[in-house]
C-alpha cells in the first residue's frame, strides 16, 4: 500500500515515514543474510539512529507549532510529494561478525530484522488505530 496517498495529518505522515523506512531497512537486512557466503560482501544498514532523531525533531516541531519540518541528513533525502530516499551505510559491527563468526553474523541480522518488524508493526498499528478513531468522529 502506498501510505503517502492516505496521509491526513502530521502524525500520520510521521508514522507513514516510519513504515516506509522499516520496509526499506527490511530489504537491506534480508540482502545481508542472502550474501552471508558472498566473498567480499560488505553488510549494510540504514542510519536508524539518525532517522529516529530526525523523526523525534519532526514530532517536537509538530507539538510546538502544529507543522511538520523534515530536514535532509547525509543519508536521508526528502523529495517533493512526501517521499524520501535513504542511503545505506556500511555496518562495521556486522562486517566484523561476518569476517569472524558467520553464525553470530546471521543471528545479529535476524535480531535486527525482528526489531525492525516490531517497529513496522507498531507504526502500522498506530496508523490503523488513528484511522479508525478519525472515522468514528
Amino acid at each position: 500500500m502506498k501510505w503517502t496517498s492516505t496521509i491526513t495529518d502530521n502524525v500520520t505522515e510521521v508514522l507513514a515515514k516510519i513504515v516506509a523506512f522499516t520496509e526499506q531497512r527490511r530489504r537491506i537486512l534480508t540482502e545481508n543474510i542472502t550474501h552471508v557466503n558472498t566473498p567480499g560482501y560488505q553488510p549494510r544498514d540504514l542510519d536508524v539512529d539518525g532517522f529516529a532523531a530526525l523523526m523525534a525533531r519532526a514530532v517536537e516541531e509538530h507539538v510546538r507549532s502544529d507543522r511538520l519540518i523534515l530536514c535532509d541528513t547525509p543519508t536521508i533525502h526528502f523529495e517533493p510529494g512526501g517521499g524520501f530516499e535513504t542511503s545505506p551505510i556500511v555496518d562495521a559491527e556486522a562486517q566484523r561478525l561476518l569476517d569472524t563468526d558467520r553464525k553470530a553474523y546471521v543471528e545479529h541480522q535476524v535480531n535486527k530484522l525482528a526489531e525492525n518488524l516490531l517497529n513496522n508493526k507498531i507504526a502500522r498499528g498506530l496508523m490503523e488505530r488513528k484511522r479508525r478513531r478519525d472515522l468514528g468522529r
